[in-house]
């Protein structure tokens, strides 16, 4: 499976519901968003996602076109540079994935973007397409951001977008890239003499004479009165993140200014923090096999499922059969996916090829989205858990809580009516795949089928058991329906495919 991180950068810092919106679009996918930063002062919001490349892309694009509703550069006001409502996109290679997968992501996603969003993209990092575009100031800076471009785009040669129209609208243009991971590190300065930090800035920065791999840029700091240092450290393994706070603090310190704190935007390697740690406590000798989360993420990366499967086999209620029935839908999707793939270009099998192409990728959405479903049955068990736990001491807490119950039982019947539904889209895939699917893997398709009738028939057993608690009749009259007629639809289904799975010789 090849991981990506990905760090979209959105113009927006201030409305945190609009923020909020857009993170909405990045979870319907599965993925997991491990930070969010927002700065009033930048106006701007940081996120941290990661995840497997085709969802990472999917999700950010969703993320895009809803920023690009939401957020309007003709009145956005920031310290910050930025040429979009999604601003900067990079894509870094994670956990053994190569940079040119990236590069791959990147293109396509900017792709996207231009023809359906019709926002203009430039490509930059190692997605640039020329070398005037691999460093991301060379292509939009403090003196040449929205407003320029606006002009320039349609006029000036050297703005032609990689992808999308030769204009920009209220949600401006995205640059889109891959590249190595970079720190985002700032530090704040007690003092609000504005050309002071943007002197340290340049001193510091390599364009103009400093450290290499650091680029930065002074700004103020209005909540607080100071001003910052904003740095971003594009490979932490040659300048190392104590080398560039020591200098900045000289810097400042040369010029009667004390630092105020430091701040790191998004995410650290372990790496990084290696180096801080040989730093200041002057141990040459320290390595990462001494830090025990690292190996037991090693450990982890080696063997995720035995984790679900010790979850699942503890003494808590949850996980539990409407969650493992997900995780066994997800692997009938994925299941479905190989045989489809098998079959791709095979010799024999030239007539098929390109519906198992189609096949294949909705196989692969189905695996996600039940895969995602596994956690969101778990969650919603843990939201009636704690409903069940409220005090009932008044009598409006004791209606308050059977209110919050009754609310937490519908979610948690609905959550597992879906991972049967989303199971079922696969039945009618299983007959075709057996029988045009390379005949090497048609005990793989019949594997599929029961992990999908699995999934759909234990789902349901926890929407029934759900459903005798609830008192609203018609939710329950309503769900009881669309669970007997899954299931009604699913025997129809696989009774058909059992029968020739054990006649067929």
């Amino acid at each position: 499976m090849n991981y990506v991180e990905c760090v979209p950068n959105y113009s927006e810092g201030r409305d945190l519901k609009k923020v909020e919106a857009i993170l909405n679009e990045i979870r319907r996918y599965p993925v997991d968003i491990l930070d969010v930063e927002t700065n009033p002062d930048h106006n701007r919001s940081v996120v941290t996602i990661v995840g497997e490349g085709e969802n990472v892309l999917k999700a950010v694009f969703a993320s895009i076109r809803k920023a690009a509703e939401l957020i309007d550069l003709e009145t956005h006001v920031g310290e910050h540079p930025r040429f979009g409502a999604t601003d900067v996109v990079p894509f870094v290679p994670i956990l053994g994935t190569s940079v040119e997968y990236c590069i791959g992501l990147a293109r396509k996603l900017g792709e996207r973007v231009g023809s359906e969003l019709k926002i203009p993209v430039f490509l930059y990092g190692e997605a640039a397409t020329s070398e005037k575009r691999k460093n991301l100031p060379d292509i939009r800076n403090e003196s040449f951001q929205y407003e320029q471009l606006k002009d320039a785009i349609g006029s000036d040669e050297s703005y032609i977008p990689d992808y999308g129209p030769r204009e920009v609208g209220r949600a401006g243009a995205t640059i889109i890239g891959a590249r190595e991971f970079l720190i985002a590190f700032n530090v704040d300065l007690k003092s609000e003499d504005i050309k002071a930090a943007k002197e340290i800035a340049k001193r510091t920065r390599e364009k103009t004479g400093g450290l290499k791999n650091v680029r930065a840029l002074g700004f103020n700091l209005a909540q607080t009165k100071e001003t910052q240092v904003s740095m971003n450290l594009v490979n932490f393994k040659e300048t190392q993140v104590p080398q560039v706070f020591e200098y900045v603090k000289r810097e400042a310190e040369s010029r009667g200014i004390s630092v105020s704190r430091t701040e790191l935007v998004g995410m650290i390697p372990i790496g990084a923090l290696e180096e801080v740690y040989r730093f200041y406590l002057m141990n040459r000798d320290f390595s990462q096999d001494q830090i025990i989360e690292k190996k037991l993420l090693d450990i982890f990366l080696r063997d995720g499922i035995r984790n679900y499967l010790e979850e699942l086999s503890s003494d808590k209620p949850a996980p539990g059969g409407g969650s493992a029935s997900a995780m066994v839908g997800a692997m009938g999707a994925a299941l479905i996916s190989m045989v489809a793939g098998l079959t791709i270009g095979k010799k024999g099998y030239e007539d098929v090829s390109g519906e198992m192409v189609s096949l294949k990728e909705k196989a692969r959405e189905a695996m996600w989205e039940l895969y995602s479903q596994s956690s969101r049955d778990t969650e919603a068990y843990n939201n009636l858990s704690h409903a069940l736990s409220m005090p009932k001491g008044t009598p409006e807490e004791k209606e308050e809580r059977t209110r919050r119950i009754q609310e937490m039982l519908k979610e948690a019947t609905k959550v597992p009516y879906e991972t049967g539904r989303m199971a079922s889209t696969m039945l009618d895939y299983l007959p075709y795949l057996a029988e045009k699917g390379n005949k090497n893997a048609v005990s793989d398709v019949y594997c599929a089928s029961f992990f999908i009738s699995s999934a759909i028939y234990g789902s349901m057993q926890n929407v029934k058991i759900n459903l005798d608690l609830i008192k609203d009749t018609e939710f329950v009259a309503e769900y009881r329906n669309k669970m007997m007629g899954l299931i009604e639809m699913t025997g129809q289904k696989i009774d058909g495919l059992n029968k020739e799975m054990w006649n067929k010789k």
